[in-house]
């Protein structure tokens, strides 16, 4: 009788102990840290005609807003070959997040809009589907004016898509830059 007694007290120890592996959550693929994003645009007929542009948010989603800086005006009438960097300045040494972006190519894009002032942008890196990547394009100022330029990195968009309206996924950094076109 004693032996009943105590395998009956055992037996919540055991169901409560025990683990469903179906019921395991699957392993989070945390979206990026990125406080720097820095895009260098090469004037193709004027190689020495180089602009940057930058966005640094070195407390992440602390207080301070990013400081937002364009080192000079496009040129119209001609194309940029661009580039984008982006980094998490949080860490000692900073951390290249645009390798990961790359290596994880069919789930990020970069996408690119203007307003006040016409240019045209194609992409000049794609994932292994042929989708738009976006860390290398070419950039074309279409007139003289000033406007914005705005740069959005997208974790996990649907692709193919026809923009940044319809691409879903979460924005892992967003800035809009203020550009003159002379």
């Amino acid at each position: 009788m004693k032996l009943l007694k105590y395998a009956l007290l055992a037996i919540p120890f055991l169901y409560f102990s025990c683990s469903d592996d179906d019921d395991a959550p699957e392993p989070i693929n945390e979206e990026e840290v990125i406080t720097t994003m820095t895009v260098t645009l090469v004037n193709h007929q004027n190689g020495s005609d180089v602009v940057t542009m930058q966005t640094q948010d070195l407390d992440g989603d602390g207080p301070n807003a990013p400081v937002i800086t364009v080192s000079g005006p496009l040129t119209a009438g001609t194309s940029y070959a661009g580039s984008i960097q982006f980094l998490n300045e949080m860490e000692d040494p900073a951390e290249d997040i645009t390798e990961e972006v790359q290596e994880e190519d069919d789930e990020h894009q970069v996408f690119f809009s203007a307003a006040g002032v016409g240019m045209e942008f194609v992409y000049m890196d794609f994932d292994g589907d042929g989708n738009p990547l976006g860390t290398q394009f070419v950039l074309a100022p279409l007139g003289a004016g000033s406007g914005s330029l705005t740069i959005t990195l997208v974790h996990e968009p649907a692709k193919p898509n026809d923009g940044l309206d319809t691409a879903g996924g979460s924005i892992d950094i967003q800035t809009t830059f203020s550009v003159t076109v002379q």
